[in-house]
């Protein structure tokens, strides 16, 4: 019943156009607006060494999928509010199974997300970048956006209806931030770069680029987002379990 559900729920998260929309039409919109801006084929980002068309195109795909990964709050909430996951542990759904499920549809619409916007970029801008490139900077990010799922689904257990959208709002603005997904952090002082060192959306930009260059040291944000996901998803199932035994 695990595997039935997982793909079920994750069906039915690729079926709903609201959240489509939700997590495209932002991240479209800015690769729109910054790549007519940065979209000159001669201009190179100094820091990365790629072309600006390619770090906006990533910073955009992280934003994207990060979005997409946290959205997850929201269903969770609502089948909260409603009494589905009391249903569900009466049935032959196990706590794994439903944990799982939740991850892997997160993962799903983040993947989604990521290949329309690097897709849109491709056709409209023609970065000069590899497949192979675009393909790495791709899976870099989806598999970057596992602690954001995490976090995600811990926000969704927590909040209360009347509460969630401010506070995905506060996760989701302070990430994108920080993350350097909306400005590049070099605008800012040093020490906001220094903070922003600590938090998944900074190595999650910096992982994609990684990808693009196939080159540099992969080692440290792969480690940083591990250390999330473990923290962040041993946070999810003692909240499961503490739900679970209050009935």
């Amino acid at each position: 019943m695990s595997i039935a559900y997982l793909g079920r729920e994750s069906l039915r998260q690729l079926k709903n156009m609201r959240a489509m929309i939700f997590t495209l039409a932002v991240p479209l919109v800015m690769l729109l607006a910054f790549g007519g801006t940065f979209g000159g084929q001669g201009q190179v980002d100094t820091v990365t060494h790629l072309p600006w068309i390619v770090v906006t195109t990533i910073q955009v795909s992280a934003y994207g999928g990060m979005m997409a990964a946290l959205s997850q709050a929201f269903t969770i909430v609502t089948e909260r509010s409603l009494g589905w996951n009391r249903q569900l542990r009466i049935t032959p759904l196990s706590g794994t199974g439903y944990l799982v499920s939740k991850l892997v549809a997160a993962l799903a619409l983040a993947l989604f997300s990521i290949v329309v916007i690097v897709t849109v970029s491709m056709v409209l801008y023609h970065p000069d970048l590899s497949i192979g490139s675009w393909l790495l900077a791709c899976l870099g990010i989806w598999c970057g956006v596992v602690p954001f799922a995490l976090l995600g689904i811990l926000v969704g257990q927590f909040a209360k209806p009347e509460f969630a959208q401010p506070l995905f709002m506060a996760v989701f603005m302070g990430m994108a931030v920080l993350g350097g997904l909306w400005v590049p952090l070099q605008i800012f002082p040093a020490w906001v770069a220094n903070v922003a060192q600590a938090v998944p959306s900074y190595w999650l930009n910096r992982v994609g680029q990684l990808g693009a260059l196939q080159s540099g040291d992969a080692l440290t944000p792969a480690l940083v987002l591990a250390a999330w996901t473990v923290a962040l998803g041993a946070l999810v199932v003692w909240r499961y379990r503490r739900d679970a035994a209050r009935g």
